[in-house]
């Protein structure tokens, strides 16, 4: 069984970066596409961002286009997600997850992602 653990979460001022990552573990493959979605409190889970397998396909929600990026480091099967120019509205619990037909499209289909990570969270100061 795959398993997905996020970190990097925590608080953060508007304006401020961060960087998250996810590490899987268990049943493992490097074909895995990856994603990124967030939760915020009262709302329904939304996608992010989303990466193919090998890097060449990488989509973002148009909210954040050009303020994150995602990358991945198939020899540490692991997914990063760096979040510049934050915003209060970027608060939430972000979810890690992956899914085995590797089909990062322009929409990003939360249905589509077959395993998830527990979340970390992203809180704002001030």
């Amino acid at each position: 069984q795959l398993q997905l653990v996020e970190s990097g979460g925590g608080l953060v001022q508007p304006g401020g970066s961060l960087r998250l990552s996810c590490v899987a573990s268990g049943l493992t493959l490097d074909t895995y596409g990856r994603g990124w979605f967030r939760q915020a409190p009262g709302k329904e889970r939304e996608a992010v961002s989303c990466i193919s397998s090998s890097s060449a396909s990488r989509n973002y929600a148009d909210s954040v286009r050009g303020r994150f990026t995602i990358s991945r480091n198939n020899a540490k099967k692991t997914v990063y997600l760096q979040m510049n120019i934050l915003k209060p509205v970027h608060t939430g619990l972000y979810y890690c997850a992956a899914e085995y037909l590797d089909g990062c499209t322009r929409t990003i289909t939360r249905q589509a992602y077959e395993y998830w990570g527990p979340g970390t969270q992203l809180t704002f100061s001030s």
